[in-house]
């Protein structure tokens, strides 16, 4: 039978994150009503995480290991081989700092019950709940790359980067056959191939807590992403969605 839920988490040099994590997935996994599959997706790393994920793997059998490649090639292709081999009926993309505890996927549940395809955790909605706060630089830089984003790729969304997002798995595989970026700003482009192919989307509100070892360049990706943005229209252009 297959899993209930594939867990997709990316992951580049993530020893230090990975262990509690992960041992919050076992909890989760033993008290959870259905059946998980946990896909930790190594891209690249040069530290420990290979060994350690794969411990967990030989220990526990709903847990895989996955190597995206031997050199770092961003989140959006880890996230997209770990989506193209799961098997669950639905595919909850989580981040590896888990800042949004594993708990919240019932909030999406729900939706995917009422008939959406993909559902998407939101710090930007009315009842969402920030625990701990990015730094204001970084909300403000957020703020500014959402604007861009809805008028420039997609409207409707307030926080297309949030890493938690629960889809149905055939939609998910038919949706990361067309992804291209493979950055940060996968989340983008993902939700803009959705969008356009009918796809019904839901945000809703979740807990989320900052991690200080963000990943994220602030500075640096922050461009790189804008410029995502405008290869999104010019695909388009090219009817590559």
């Amino acid at each position: 039978m297959a899993p209930f839920i594939s867990v997709v988490i990316p992951g580049f040099n993530e020893e230090k994150r990975l262990p509690l994590t992960i041992e919050r997935m076992i909890n989760f996994n033993a008290s959870y009503g259905y059946s998980l599959e946990v896909m930790i997706v190594d891209d690249g790393s040069t530290d420990s995480t290979a060994a350690l994920s794969m411990k967990y793997a030989n220990n526990h059998n709903f847990i895989k290991y996955l190597r995206a490649g031997n050199e770092n090639k961003g989140k959006g292709f880890a996230v997209k081989t770990g989506v193209m081999a799961a098997s669950g009926d639905y595919v909850l993309i989580c981040d590896a700092d888990m800042s949004t505890p594993i708990e919240e996927v019932d909030k999406l549940i729900k939706w995917i019950d009422e008939g959406f395809d993909l559902v998407i955790g939101s710090r930007a909605l009315n009842g969402s709940e920030i625990k701990v706060a990015q730094p204001w630089y970084r909300t403000y830089m957020g703020k500014i790359f959402n604007r861009i984003v809805r008028s420039l790729v997609i409207d409707g969304i307030k926080d297309t980067q949030c890493g938690f997002k629960l889809i149905k798995k055939d939609v998910a595989k038919q949706l990361f056959n067309k992804i291209s970026l493979y950055g940060f700003s996968f989340d983008v482009e993902l939700l803009f191939i959705a969008k356009k192919v009918g796809f019904k989307i839901k945000e809703v509100p979740i807990v989320w807590e900052n991690d200080p070892e963000s990943k994220v360049r602030m500075f640096a990706d922050s461009l790189v992403m804008v410029f995502d943005l405008i290869k999104i229209r010019i695909n388009e252009l090219r009817g590559c969605y």
